[in-house]
């Protein structure tokens, strides 16, 4: 096995037992990062020079048997919508200036650093994270690793194929509605958006508090561990959350014997789901019984709240858009453009109404995990589509969101959700599957996934990924 095809776990392995060192690690990711970009554009910017700076750092510390925190010298990369000390951050749009100070790690970039991690590069996002797949106007369209005539999802998609093709075992995404999830699905690795609050924010972000920080990984047990260190309180988010009550990467083990999982293949009946995916999914989750789950297929109680969401998400555009000149709004996306447009026509009791069905949406979940520990369903409805459009060809959705009806309700409630690989359909393209807790359950998310990894139902990249 190549050292790009190696977990987060294996490497430091490896560095404890002198079998490799972080420099060579960190070459090899800079060189896959190199050969993957013409093909899948992951990447706005890779850091070679201060990446192996980084990485000879972390390999003396090692030599000396000092390593620095939980990932001394483990390959990262970081979506570039987060901050990263001494590089532009330019969300994907040519209306953010690269000049300027840029001074500032964002508080799960400043974890990583503080923890050893060597930075590979700042991956791609549509213009400000606004849709579920990724394409901007600044940085072009990002591919799937499987078939690059498809979509690698978004927002997130430039992490999501970095990981998939070895180009670093770790990620930083974002996700406001499915941002992490959605391209973890579409190119077959694990995605966590944990609960709200779990890994600090900074700066707020004008979708408020929809928006969460997340791992990207190559399973359940690197996004546990890349967990333990950006979940950690920073001063500049006021609504982050206190420490976790441990490890998360101590209670893997534990599995699903005995949780209550509900298993919901549509929302009942609410979403048209291709015959590939829920078969695939379904057999998943036959995995997770024989694992000892008590599975029972239960809906939640809710209807589609796509227009709530629609409409703090779209405020949310407004807000991000609202100080730009009328030049520089015609250099925007096209669809950010027109749905700014429609959040600057919201009235604020139009965006209090939206917050009361999130509320009420909050309240129903949180009597539903009264009854079942788990809730899974697909993550997405299809597999990945054609590259460079917003929703599927021939689709009756105009907006991203009518072909993602199980990420963003989730982010209305704040609870945690991952992503699990679980199969790919007959074209090749990978399955997600989707696993949801109670707020502040991390921790059952992340050992039901690892349980379906360890049993085999749950596969790491890059098996059949067309791409080398």
């Amino acid at each position: 096995m190549q050292l790009t095809d190696l977990t987060a776990r294996r490497l430091l392995d490896g560095y404890r037992k002198g079998e490799f060192g972080p420099e060579e690690v960190t070459r090899a990711a800079l060189e896959r990062a190199a050969r993957i970009q013409p093909a899948v554009n992951a990447f706005v910017r890779l850091l070679e020079e201060e990446a192996l700076a980084r990485a000879r750092a972390s390999q003396e510390r090692w030599r000396r048997g000092e390593p620095r925190g939980l990932l001394d010298g483990v390959p990262v990369t970081v979506k570039d919508i987060l901050l990263l000390r001494g590089h532009p951050t330019l969300r994907g749009s040519r209306t953010v200036s690269p000049s300027g100070s840029w001074d500032e790690d964002a508080p799960s970039v400043a974890r990583l650093r503080e923890h050893g991690a060597v930075f590979v590069g700042k991956t791609t996002t549509p213009e400000y994270g606004w849709k579920g797949v990724t394409d901007s106007p600044l940085s072009g369209i990002t591919r799937n690793p499987y078939d690059p005539s498809r979509t690698a999802g978004g927002s997130s998609g430039g992490s999501a194929a970095a990981v998939a093709l070895g180009a670093g075992p770790l990620s930083l995404g974002t996700d406001g509605g499915g941002s992490v999830r959605i391209p973890a699905a579409f190119c077959g690795i694990f995605g966590l958006k944990p609960t709200y609050g779990r890994v600090p924010l900074h700066p707020a972000s004008a979708f408020g508090t929809l928006s969460h920080v997340g791992p990207m990984t190559r399973d359940a047990a690197d996004a546990a561990l890349l967990l333990d260190v950006i979940g950690a309180p920073d001063a500049r988010d006021w609504s982050a959350l206190a420490p976790a009550p441990g490890p998360f990467s101590t209670v893997l083990d534990e599995g699903v014997r005995g949780l209550r999982v509900a298993f919901s293949p549509s929302l009942g009946g609410q979403v048209a789901v291709d015959p590939a995916v829920a078969s695939t999914v379904r057999r998943a989750v036959s995995g997770l019984a024989g694992l000892g789950a008590y599975v029972e297929e239960a809906d939640p109680d809710f209807s589609d709240p796509v227009a709530a969401f629609h409409t703090l998400w779209f405020a949310g555009a407004a807000r991000v858009t609202q100080r730009l000149s009328p030049g520089q709004r015609a250099s925007l996306d096209p669809g950010l453009r027109e749905i700014s447009a429609a959040g600057a026509r919201l009235s604020a009791l139009d965006y209090l109404a939206a917050v009361d069905v999130r509320m009420d949406l909050g309240r129903r979940m949180g009597l539903f995990h009264e009854r079942h520990d788990l809730l899974v369903t697909p993550t997405l409805p299809v597999t990945a589509f054609e590259a460079g459009r917003e929703v599927p060809g021939g689709s009756a959705h105009r907006r991203w969101t009518g072909w993602t009806p199980f990420t963003y309700p989730f982010n209305l409630t704040q609870q945690p959700a991952a992503t699990v690989p679980v199969g790919k359909d007959a074209a090749g393209l990978p399955v997600g599957l989707q696993i949801v807790a109670a707020r502040h359950r991390d921790d059952l998310v992340l050992r039901a996934a690892h349980a379906l990894y360890e049993a085999g139902v749950a596969t790491a990249p890059p098996e059949g990924a067309v791409v080398a």
